[in-house]
């Protein structure tokens, strides 16, 4: 059974976007990711989102996918939300992944925006419902358009917004006035999907992160939402700018790459990347290493 929600905190506050640990010869690392997920959930996290970019999912077969869902669920399904990334561009091969997950006992999906194919917005609308009435699970959108080449528009928000399964967004367009007015409009619970801007996207209404740095940063991170909240506002910018070092250290290059460089630094699950991805070159991790002393992490 998954943890409790709300309709305004459907999938929790502090969501990381886990990295896929893959063994040394490239495989997936099962009980790696299952140490993972306890450690992020142990460390603040109320939900992970697997087989999304920083998942790798671009080069994770449909198997495996199910197999890291599974995995995971039984790791920490009892005290975070699992959302599984489902979207594609192709709509029949991303309804086919969302029953997939569901069956593997995951509680939300993640549908990011059709990539290269720059569908209308007509397309982007009937691809999504496609996919939330494909499976009995809630679902939050991916709005990224710097990956996918295209936008959610406001009006396209609104419409989702409508469907009684389509519950959240997660925001990785850089446009704190397009969230503020989606926000405002569409009723969908506004999650970061840009770690720089999880303070700022707080002060229009968001109600959480989704997180890369959270893999090394969850506790404080939960500290900057929870003391914004508490209406801590200095508090929560505080914390905020300790956290800048890492919020540019970790997108030096991909962020997964640097993910998996910095868990590896903590001696923690992650193993190399695949293919098209290059694991980071020695002055980046020598780079890295500065930048996460800078932003307190300990190694």
């Amino acid at each position: 059974m998954a943890p409790t929600s709300t309709p305004q905190t459907p999938f929790g506050r502090v969501l990381t976007a886990m990295v896929t640990p893959f063994t040394a010869d490239g495989g997936l690392d099962l009980d790696g990711a299952q140490r993972l997920a306890t450690h992020l959930v142990d460390s603040g996290n109320d939900g992970l989102v697997l087989n999304g970019t920083t998942g790798e999912s671009p080069t994770t077969s449909d198997a495996e996918k199910a197999q890291l869902v599974r995995a995971v669920v039984e790791a920490v399904g009892d005290r975070a939300h699992v959302i599984s990334g489902v979207g594609t561009n192709d709509t029949h091969h991303s309804v086919e992944l969302a029953r997939q997950a569901e069956a593997a006992g995951a509680h939300g999906l993640l549908v990011v925006t059709p990539y290269y194919s720059k569908p209308p917005q007509e397309g982007l609308y009937q691809h999504t419902v496609k996919i939330a009435d494909a499976a009995d699970l809630p679902v939050m959108l991916y709005d990224i358009p710097g990956r996918s080449g295209v936008a959610l528009s406001h009006e396209t928000l609104v419409r989702l917004g409508e469907h009684p399964r389509i519950v959240a967004n997660k925001d990785a367009k850089g446009d704190l006035g397009a969230a503020a007015w989606a926000i405002a409009r569409s009723g969908l619970a506004w999650y970061s999907g840009d770690d720089i801007l999880n303070l700022p996207l707080l002060s229009v209404g968001a109600v959480g992160t989704v997180s890369v740095v959270g893999h090394v940063a969850s506790a404080e991170l939960r500290a900057m939402i929870d003391a914004y909240l508490a209406g801590d506002v200095a508090k929560a910018a505080a914390i905020h700018q300790s956290l800048l070092p890492l919020f540019t250290g970790m997108f030096r290059t991909q962020g997964v790459i640097l993910s998996k460089a910095a868990l590896n630094l903590q001696g923690r699950p992650a193993g190399p990347v695949r293919l098209p991805l290059v694991s980071a070159t020695a002055d980046e991790i020598a780079q890295l290493r500065e930048d996460l002393a800078a932003g307190g992490v300990h190694l």
